[in-house]
């Protein structure tokens, strides 16, 4: 193997692992302390690398709960997706989708709706940031799939009304108001809204 392959594999392998590192601390310090009170100097100094290098990977702790966060949410679409699979019933379908979501984003109340509002008002060039935009893109992508098995749903409307759905659980997950309810207070009003826009 020429010596520029095994240089070029190599640095690749250390990028990977301070990433991983990056990831682990940050997902270890956002789930015990909060985002709000982590600062990036500890996540640098638990993944045991300089904040300058830290900024390498993400530019400011917004973009590091993007990436902590996206990890779990694209867990948390493919148990939706498979759990979808399993059912007829086109609400219930959408409904499947949307549970594991509200439960990830609920794991740490105050981590999720920061996630939210990083998604909303993120700087979209960063690729962290990117890929949260992404996933969200694939989950109304899913809905949409779920809507288009139901002959009473037009085919173009199935992509709207996937996005009035994620509309609808974004806004539900981020309000103030719902700081304190549980996945299933959150579940349940988005279900009373989400049946309003389907065909009975």
């Amino acid at each position: 193997m020429p010596a520029a392959s095994r240089t070029v594999g190599r640095r690749e392998r250390n990028k990977q692992e301070k990433l991983d590192r990056i990831t682990a601390a940050a997902t270890e310090l956002f789930a015990e302390h909060g985002v709000d009170e982590v600062t990036t100097q500890q996540i640098a100094d638990k993944a045991d690398i300089g904040t300058g290098t830290l900024f390498l990977y993400a530019k400011n702790k917004g973009e590091l709960l993007l990436l902590v966060q996206n990890a779990t949410y694209a867990d948390a679409l493919i148990r939706g997706r498979a759990a979808a699979d399993l059912l007829p019933e086109p609400f219930e379908a959408v409904m499947a989708i949307v549970r594991p979501v509200v439960e990830c984003n609920r794991k740490q109340i105050d981590n999720g709706r920061t996630y939210l509002r990083e998604m909303a008002f993120g700087d979209p060039e960063e690729p962290h940031h990117r890929d949260a935009l992404n996933l969200n893109a694939q989950t109304e992508e899913a809905i949409a799939d779920v809507l288009r098995r139901d002959e009473r749903i037009e085919p173009d409307a199935a992509p709207v009304l996937a996005h009035i759905v994620s509309a609808i659980a974004f806004i539900t997950m981020a309000a103030t108001v719902n700081a304190g309810s549980s996945v299933e207070e959150l579940l349940r009003e988005i279900g009373d809204q989400v049946r309003v826009i389907l065909p009975r």
